[in-house]
C-alpha cells in the first residue's frame, strides 16, 4: 500500500513555484510570493508539464510589475508628506 503513495510523491513533474507567502497584490493581481496569476494557481495541477513550464519562464519577467505598497506605518509617513 505505501509502495503506490509513494509513487505519487516520486512523480516526474515541474515543481511548484509557491513559497508560502500567498498575498495577492491589488494592482498587479499576481501573487507576491510566487508571481502567478489567480488563474495559474487554480489551474496548476492540471496543467500539463509545458503549460507549466511556460508559466514559469515568464515569472522572472512579472517582478517588475509589482510595487510595494505603502500601508502601514510607511503609508501614514507619506500622508503627513
Amino acid at each position: 500500500m505505501t509502495e503506490s503513495t509513494d509513487n505519487v510523491w516520486k512523480r516526474d513533474e515541474i515543481d511548484s513555484p509557491c513559497i508560502k507567502i500567498c498575498v495577492i497584490h491589488p494592482a498587479s493581481r499576481l501573487c507576491t510570493g510566487c508571481l502567478r496569476t489567480i488563474d495559474e494557481i487554480g489551474a496548476w495541477s492540471r496543467m500539463t508539464p509545458d503549460a507549466r513550464r511556460e508559466v514559469m519562464a515568464e515569472l522572472s519577467s512579472r517582478a517588475g510589475q509589482i510595487t510595494q505598497r505603502r500601508g502601514g506605518r510607511a503609508g501614514r509617513l507619506a500622508k503627513d508628506d
